[in-house]
C-alpha cells in the first residue's frame, strides 16, 4: 500500500474526514505501517502514549486490567483508531489493545 492509498484509508476514519486532503498525506507519509500477531499487544495499559493506531486489516481488543484480569470492553476493525486518548491527553494508556487475528496497523 502506498501513500495514496493510506490517504484513502485515512479519509475513511471519522476523525479524519475533513482533514485536508494534503495533511493527510503528509500524515500518512510519516506513518509506519506494523503488523500483529493474534494475542499481539498492540499497546500495553500504563504505558506511555507516543502514538495512535488506525487498523487497516484485522481486528482486536480493547483490554482493562482489573484484580479479577483483563476485562473486555470494546472491539475494533479496519478504519478504526485505537490508542488515541494517551496522545490527545498526554496521559498513559487507559487500556490494553491486543490483536485477535492477524492485524495490520498505520502508526501515527
Amino acid at each position: 500500500m502506498g501513500v495514496n492509498e493510506e490517504v484513502e484509508v485515512l479519509k475513511k476514519v471519522p476523525f479524519f474526514a475533513k482533514v485536508d486532503p494534503a495533511k493527510l498525506k503528509l500524515l500518512a507519509f510519516t506513518s509506519e505501517r506494523m503488523s500483529f500477531k493474534p494475542d499481539q499487544l498492540i499497546c500495553k495499559q500504563g504505558d506511555m502514549g507516543d502514538a495512535a493506531f488506525i487498523i487497516l486489516d484485522g481486528h482486536a481488543d480493547v483490554l482493562l486490567e482489573t484484580d479479577d484480569g483483563p476485562l473486555k470492553v470494546a472491539s475494533f476493525g479496519p478504519n478504526d483508531i485505537v490508542g488515541e486518548i494517551a496522545i490527545l491527553i498526554d496521559v498513559p494508556r487507559t487500556a490494553s489493545v491486543k490483536a485477535t487475528e492477524a492485524t495490520t496497523t498505520l502508526k501515527i
